[in-house]
């Protein structure tokens, strides 16, 4: 499976509102978010229940003008889209500046609670922590889980601890016991084989714009799932900064053609405040 075959199109959405509404203070057409998905070969229908289901999520607002309907960021959304923002631009994906902290997270849940230790390990995987033993969970830096923890329900049972390591072990050994770091490196050894050619090619600006479309939400899931290894203590041929130096050249390429697009394909209006 290509990284353009698996790409949800609600991923998709959130990456293309993010370049074109967030910050704008506009809505967007439905019939221009139908012809943009169609070009990245996302049928009608659905594009329309993609629209439905982040309305219902609390995700999108709807603006009627005259016999269009217009969609627009919610507070939630715009959260999302500026983290997503955050996370590409400002954090990166390589940890230069990884100060020896940790945060250590230890739990103990009942045995019947298999759901719960399921969903826990699911949010704290996603916040970039590791299994360090079963019941006890590290990331590198101060990463804040009180929020995440409060919602499962399971402020009680969790203890949250930051730490250093002894001055003789080994960390390098420790990261490749506790992530999987083949899989991850594959991942971005992967997104430059299918984003380099770009670097050098110039598709017309209708393509560029469904092409930065997929380089953006590829590259923020990439970086959403790496924990952020202090890179010193990563193999020497790690791929990260070279997944990062091709998405930048990438985007930079592709973003001139992709802005003459968008601004001849999208109908945008302002955003009325809401009743």
């Amino acid at each position: 499976m290509t990284g353009e075959e698996s790409l949800r199109p609600q991923s998709l959405m959130l990456t293309f509102l993010g370049d074109q509404v967030l910050g704008r203070d506009v809505c967007v057409y439905s019939g221009s978010v139908i012809d943009v998905f169609a070009r990245a070969g996302i049928g009608e229908q659905a594009t329309r229940s993609t629209l439905t289901r982040m309305v219902n999520r609390g995700l999108l607002r709807r603006q009627r003008e005259g016999r269009r309907m217009y969609f627009g960021l919610t507070g939630r959304s715009a959260a999302v889209l500026r983290d997503g923002e955050h996370r590409i631009w400002r954090t990166g994906a390589v940890n230069r500046h990884w100060d020896g902290t940790w945060t250590l997270l230890g739990f103990s849940l009942p045995e019947s609670w298999q759901r719960q230790r399921h969903d826990l390990r699911s949010q704290l995987t996603w916040s970039g922590f590791g299994p360090l033993f079963n019941g006890l969970w590290i990331a590198p830096g101060e990463v804040d889980v009180s929020a995440l923890v409060a919602e499962l329900g399971l402020s009680a049972h969790v203890k949250v601890f930051r730490a250093h390591a002894d001055a003789g072990m080994d960390i390098g050994q420790m990261i490749e016991e506790t992530w999987e770091l083949s899989d991850l490196a594959g991942r971005y050894e992967a997104f430059v084989r299918r984003w380099q050619p770009w670097e050098g090619d110039l598709p017309d600006a209708d393509d560029a714009l469904v092409l930065r479309l997929r380089l953006q939400t590829e590259w923020l899931r990439i970086v959403r799932r790496d924990p952020r290894l202090p890179v010193k203590h990563l193999p020497d041929d790690w791929p990260a900064e070279q997944a990062e130096k091709t998405f930048r050249a990438v985007h930079d390429r592709l973003s001139p053609l992709a802005r003459e697009a968008s601004e001849r394909l999208l109908d945008l209006v302002p955003e009325r405040p809401q009743a």
